[in-house]
């Protein structure tokens, strides 16, 4: 067996790894980098590839897979929620990057007519090698990857082990593996007290809105939009929650799909209990009320979230939470580091801007205790993190008795 990353060695984002066990060839992950270039995975025959999984739906793990229906026909196998939001997504993307991707509508098409749906826990087969998808607690159906031919395979994907409004989280326990593909995004840095976090933000925007100004909360649309809302309804938030763009046609997904969220109750009622925003007048108007708005997209690369941060950024009544990781190179990552925006030729952002943290990953204590509950002596690969955490966590990892490494884009690794 060969394990090859493709996509998301010593950086964060464009995630694929390709494993192959003799004549069958599993791809997980297929995804593109936002920021001011598309960065795309690196390139594999459709024909080489016996299978396709997904592990969810954001676009750094599905966003290039339509690539592979272009020429190809093999079977895609993600749950029923990440096939039904990557679709949303997919065509999202294709309006506002289109003119920058090699497929189109009818690639998106090919890729989920290809899509079978399939349940946690469930084993299926790919020519031999038995596959089940786990619960990774990151964003609704997303999931860890288990193959087990010749040897056995567990990819993490984008994995959480902290409890969050909308999620149940990822098991620490793992079955028994030869290797564990992990992602280390936060490998270095623990993650404060969510309960904590919620207040942090909830008072922000109650500070803001009592001074007359309107918070801007960039939310990824998956996931991120949904527990923000049920946050607001939570603290009972007393002025009006707005929320625009993708988000609204994610809900309905979720709201479909409720096996997969913790409370589907509480998830009604707290998109019942926000305001929906679906034209320009409406935009234009909520940004001079005294209001919160949730909207897409989460770095601030796409979706409404760009007009609003645009109107808002200039008046410092007005607020920005950041609620979302920002990659490097994307206009979000520019606000939370140099408190400017990339507008007219850099614009500098008199809104308060604060960060809070209800990140949708395990942080360092999370990934630790994973490691050390491990059965056997598994090879670990370290992919999804920026280098230089990358690296030091291998470290440690090695200094615990693994045989860790942190992944090259284009490694190879036998086994």
């Amino acid at each position: 067996m060969q394990i090859k990353i493709l996509g998301g060695g010593g950086g964060i984002g464009n995630s694929a790894v390709l494993v192959r066990d003799g004549p069958t060839s599993v791809l997980m992950d297929y995804g593109v980098s936002p920021g001011k270039t598309l960065v795309h995975p690196m390139h594999v025959r459709p024909r080489d590839v016996t299978a396709f999984i997904t592990t969810h739906a954001h676009l750094d793990h599905v966003g290039y897979a339509p690539y592979l229906y272009i020429d190809g026909s093999m079977p895609h196998y993600a749950t029923k929620p990440t096939i039904e939001l990557a679709e949303v997504l997919l065509n999202d993307l294709l309006k506002i990057n289109g003119d920058r991707l090699p497929f189109g509508e009818e690639e998106v098409k090919r890729f989920i007519k290809h899509s079978v749906h399939v349940k946690y826990n469930e084993e299926f087969s790919i020519d031999g090698v038995k596959a089940e998808l786990l619960n990774a607690g990151h964003i609704p159906g997303s999931a860890m990857v288990y193959l087990k031919g010749s040897k056995r395979v567990i990819y993490t994907g984008d994995i959480n082990h902290i409890p969050t409004r909308l999620l149940e989280p990822a098991s620490y326990d793992l079955p028994e593996a030869d290797v564990i593909v992990s992602e280390c995004t936060y490998a270095l840095q623990d993650h404060r007290k969510r309960i904590e976090e919620e207040t942090r933000l909830v008072d922000f925007s109650r500070e803001i809105t009592d001074g007359g100004g309107a918070v801007l909360i960039p939310s990824f649309a998956v996931g991120r939009a949904q527990e923000v809302a049920e946050i607001f309804y939570s603290h009972k938030f007393d002025r009006r929650v707005y929320m625009d763009g993708m988000a609204i046609a994610v809900n309905e997904i979720l709201l479909n799909n409720q096996e997969f969220v913790k409370d589907p109750d509480v998830l009604a009622r707290a998109l019942d209990y926000v305001s929906y925003i679906d034209n320009w007048a409406e935009r234009r108007r909520a940004v001079r009320e005294p209001a919160a708005i949730i909207s897409p997209a989460g770095m601030l690369v796409g979706g409404a979230s760009v007009f609003y941060s645009r109107k808002i950024s200039g008046n410092e009544k007005n607020g920005i939470a950041i609620v979302s990781y920002q990659v490097e190179g994307t206009p979000g990552r520019q606000l939370e580091e140099e408190n400017s925006l990339p507008f007219n030729g850099g614009m500098k952002v008199k809104a308060r801007t604060e960060k809070f943290e209800l990140s949708s990953h395990s942080g360092r204590s999370q990934l630790l205790e994973m490691f050390k509950r491990v059965s056997g002596s598994p090879k670990v690969i370290l992919v999804h993190g920026e280098r230089e955490n990358c690296q030091a966590f291998a470290l440690e990892l090695n200094n615990m008795g693994l045989d860790a490494v942190c992944a090259d884009l284009g490694g190879e690794y036998d086994l």
